[in-house]
């Protein structure tokens, strides 16, 4: 098989994809390069990586799979699926994941410190609020119209334990607060997160664990 990795961060998946594959190929992609100075070293034959943009991937009937873990959610263009499905050979597959969790307080509160002074000058006027990811009948739908023979398509919602509800914060940290980490400075960054830690608190419950439940979109489909 010829595989690329949509996002591929690390390159653990990347990597365990080509061995539990054995593929002839597998190319991961990413834009950061903090992220491919990790992967690189997991490079071997038919392993290798390098950087790009998502937004910007396009090829012609090159791959057996397009995989893409917690990545495409990303990109706002509804066209960036036509764009994944050219670049499958004939009963090639795509296999994405994608967080959809933006309804949860953890998320709409993000949204609502964005819209605050002095966040906002600061942003202008940016404020993740996940439209780029569709309901799943929708990714069903998408995959009818792009001609797929097979597809399957779920939303999962993950169960997570945590110590307290003030782990959310943590958590959100690592996945959805990175893109305002990138576009403000540091200090402002800091101030953001104790606002958002402020707003956030009170609308979760306060138990001990705390679960948070994590929404996320799987889909599968084949030419």
């Amino acid at each position: 098989m010829r595989v690329v990795d949509l996002g591929c961060g690390t390159g653990e998946l990347s990597a365990r994809l080509h061995h539990e594959l054995a593929a002839g190929e597998t190319l991961g992609i990413d834009r950061s390069e903090a992220m491919l100075a990790r992967a690189r070293p997991r490079a071997e034959g038919g392993l290798r990586f390098e950087a790009g943009d998502i937004a910007a991937f396009a090829a012609r009937a090159a791959y057996d799979l397009v995989f893409s873990n917690a990545a495409l959610h990303w990109v706002d263009d509804t066209a960036l699926f036509a764009r994944l499905t050219a670049a499958l050979r004939p009963g090639g597959q795509l296999a994405v994941q994608m967080p959809a969790n933006f309804d949860h307080p953890s998320h709409l509160v993000a949204a609502q410190v964005a819209g605050e002074a002095p966040f906002c000058d600061a942003l202008g006027g940016h404020a993740r609020a996940g439209r780029a990811v569709l309901p799943p009948e929708e990714y069903a739908l998408l995959l009818e119209r792009l001609g797929y023979a097979e597809q399957h398509v779920r939303l999962q919602v993950y169960g997570h334990r945590l110590a307290a509800r003030d782990e959310v914060v943590e958590w959100v940290k690592g996945t959805l607060l990175t893109d305002y980490q990138r576009r403000l400075p540091a200090e402002l960054y800091a101030r953001f997160v104790a606002r958002y830690r402020e707003r956030l608190l009170p609308a979760l419950e306060d138990t001990r664990p705390y679960f948070f439940t994590f929404k996320r979109v799987l889909l599968w489909a084949q030419r």
